[in-house]
């Protein structure tokens, strides 16, 4: 009789695509994540012997926790499959000792693809559990702890119940108040540009030349004066062509993603939030059945990682897609050079396979995977891909001495960009090549134009933009960024207003207590140099007790201090302009763990509260009730009547107002995203209109 094996790993879904790889000997389940860790309702950590942890059964996994017992008791042999990284690690550790498994035997395995052959060899090759990694994440998980759980009661007693502070999330509190303050703070100055509007009288096309100076030297305008003074002195000058330079200039594709640059590019493409971008990628790791031959499979591999190797296999396979697809000229394979401090377990993140195109498995995706999906397939594909070649042209004009400058530029050869541009975080002007000019040629001024500019203050934080931040100041690490960002928000410490990530006042109150009281807990540079530690925890260079000893005793003492130095502080609640019902005060904004919403600021007397209101001035068409803006329950934005659940109005798209279809009169309702458009609610009407940018 074959021996029966039991396999565990993290989620049910990634439990059943590995099920059907590994046939009838294995019963593969799920631990539904940690099983163990630290109680909630106290420390936890023995600070005064070694910083021992308390480690209880997480409340409500005891019954599953008996299951895997259960089923361990069965196995000939089990292995511990949870995902590929100092998280992961730490729950097999537990399991190993909760299911009385050696952790010196070889157990572990890892995969960082979920696919046939990526498991299968994976199974082939078990190995101990990883010491170095699971002390690393204790270490992370006690300091975490330690410094939440010190720091928050005093910021419940100084300042508001509920309130809390973290060693990442109170940094990246601070980078977000602190660009607040540079906002607050900036002082505009004026400068001034000269904008040529010149035709070659050949051809008559036009172009654009811009002011640059003097004889070729660079002049910078300050006021409407010196704008003024230049456009006196060129007054009836011939402008002529001084100089001319030819070239071409190549445009290099970016490295396949990281979790980090994933992040970026789905928030500046996609407008995907930090969290929905891994909540998205999970299930892509994870497995999608899509029938057939190929059945379930793992689209992507593991989507927590800062390394940029890609396996020799999959860059062989790639290339050989690419020669067929697009032609061997635009094949370049490249190795990128991973970064400076960068955990290399990993590669980085690509589709398993570069033959599973994206259109192709369009109906066996959500619309957020398959969008999410693309976008890692094509900046992949793109990766080992030919440069893009432009031709360049610039040239400067002369007028009276007065030097102006133009350059133009268009594609010659697309290379990558043939699949795929990356996002950009600025606006890119338009590729527009100059008309066919000669040296001293004459060109006609069509439209001179002076304009004015005040310098503008740095641009506030965005999830894409505030990543990229934390990345490049080595705070945090790829699986840190979403709950990082959605914490500070659920918090209360900033609001999200469209794109852009805004402090409020509890934030700005709550980080200058920690900037007065704890300022290395919010010091980039020191979050950055603990991160450092536990990398060379990880990397077996320092013991995880010896970080904590060297972190506790200065700030237990700072801990110490500051409950008495600081004062208490009252946060007056924002007002808004809904009056309460009951007793006629002004409603006030409070914050739950689910969400803003309404109190009456007369309680314990008056204890009303309310959803918040968010209106469309819209008409419902069923029942002609107000539209309003809702949400469900995984966060995404709808439209539904203000008399549900009565009326069943709803619409996934926003209410148009102040206009009716033209046809047949009915709401009409805006789409946007990559098909923007205005269509007919009604659906006998078929009236639609695209919408231009």
């Amino acid at each position: 009789m074959a021996s029966k094996k039991l396999l565990i790993v993290e989620s049910p879904a990634k439990a059943g695509t590995i099920k059907k790889y590994l046939g009838k000997d294995y019963n593969v389940v799920a631990s539904m994540g940690h099983i163990i860790d630290l109680p909630k309702s106290q420390l936890g950590v023995d600070v005064d012997h070694g910083f021992t942890p308390k480690y209880i059964t997480i409340r409500g996994k005891g019954t599953l926790l008996a299951q895997l017992k259960k089923e361990a008791a069965k196995a000939d042999t089990v292995y511990l499959a949870t995902d590929p990284d100092r998280e992961g690690e730490a729950i097999s550790w537990h399991l190993a000792k909760a299911l009385n498994i050696d952790p010196d035997s070889k157990c572990r395995v890892t995969f960082n693809e979920i696919t046939k052959s990526a498991v299968k060899a994976a199974i082939k090759q078990p190995r101990k559990i990883d010491m170095d990694l699971v002390n690393a994440q204790q270490a992370r998980r006690i300091l975490d702890r330690i410094v939440g759980y010190k720091i928050s009661p005093i910021l419940w007693e100084k300042v508001k119940k509920g309130l809390s502070a973290g060693r990442v999330q109170s940094v990246a509190t601070r980078l977000i108040c602190d660009r607040e303050e540079e906002i607050e703070n900036f002082t505009p100055e004026e400068y001034w540009t000269i904008s040529a509007l010149l035709t070659e009288p050949g051809s008559g096309k036009d172009f654009e030349a811009r002011y640059y100076g003097e004889h070729n030297e660079e002049k910078k305008l300050s006021t409407g004066d010196d704008a003024k003074k230049i456009l006196d002195d060129i007054q009836g000058a011939d402008f002529i062509v001084d100089s001319i330079k030819t070239g071409e200039q190549k445009r290099n594709p970016q490295p396949p993603f990281t979790t980090s640059t994933l992040q970026q590019d789905a928030s500046r493409k996609l407008n995907f939030q930090a969290a929905k971008t891994m909540q998205v990628a999970q299930t892509l790791y994870e497995g999608i059945n899509l029938g057939g031959r190929i059945g379930s499979i793992g689209l992507i591999t593991y989507m927590r990682t800062d390394s940029l190797r890609i396996a020799d296999d999959a860059q062989a396979e790639a290339v050989a897609f690419l020669k067929e697809n697009y032609g061997a000229e635009y094949v370049h394979p490249r190795q990128y050079k991973t970064r400076k401090n960068a955990q290399d377990a990993h590669e980085a993140i690509r589709p398993t396979s570069i033959n599973i195109k994206p259109a192709e498995i369009k109906d066996k995706l959500t619309n957020d995977q398959y969008k999410l999906y693309k976008l890692i397939w094509e900046r992949f594909a793109a990766s080992q891909m030919e440069s893009a070649i432009y031709d360049t042209m610039s040239v400067t004009v002369d007028a009276k001495g007065h030097t102006f400058k133009a350059s133009g530029r268009r594609i010659k050869f697309k290379g990558y960009m043939a699949v795929y541009v990356e996002g950009s975080d600025t606006k890119e002007a338009k590729d527009k090549m100059l008309p066919k000019l000669e040296e001293k040629q004459k060109v006609n001024l069509k439209e001179i134009t002076p304009n004015q500019h005040f310098t503008q203050p740095p641009p506030r934080y965005s999830d894409a933009t505030l990543i990229k931040e934390l990345e490049e100041n080595g705070i945090g690490r790829p699986s840190t960024y979403a709950p990082t960002i959605s914490t500070i928000v659920s918090r209360g410490y900033v609001v999200r207003n469209k794109r852009q990530l805004i402090p409020t006042e509890l934030g700005m109150v709550t980080t200058d207590i920690m900037k007065n009281n704890f300022k290395d807990i919010v010091d980039v540079d020191f979050t950055a140099e603990m991160e450092g530690e536990l990398d060379n925890i990880e990397d077996g260079k320092m013991q995880w007790v010896e970080v904590l000893n060297d972190f506790y005793p200065p700030f237990k003492k700072n801990l110490d201090e500051a409950g008495q130095r600081i004062a208490k502080i009252k946060i007056k609640d924002e007002e808004s302009d809904v009056i309460c019902e009951k007793c006629g005060r002004r409603m006030v904004y409070k914050l739950s763990k689910f969400g803003r919403f309404l109190a009456c600021p007369g309680y314990p007397e008056c204890k009303n509260t309310k959803a918040i209101r968010e209106g469309t001035g819209v008409e419902c068409p069923k029942c002609g009730g107000e539209i309003l803006v809702k949400h469900s329950k995984r966060g995404k934005t709808y439209y539904g009547c203000e008399h549900a659940p009565k009326c069943d109005f709803m619409a996934w798209d926003a209410p148009v107002k102040d206009e009716k279809c033209p046809v047949c009169g009915g709401l009409l309702l805006r789409k946007n995203g990559r098909s923007k458009k205005i269509f007919c609610w009604n659906e006998n009407c078929n009236y639609e209109k695209k919408i231009k940018e």
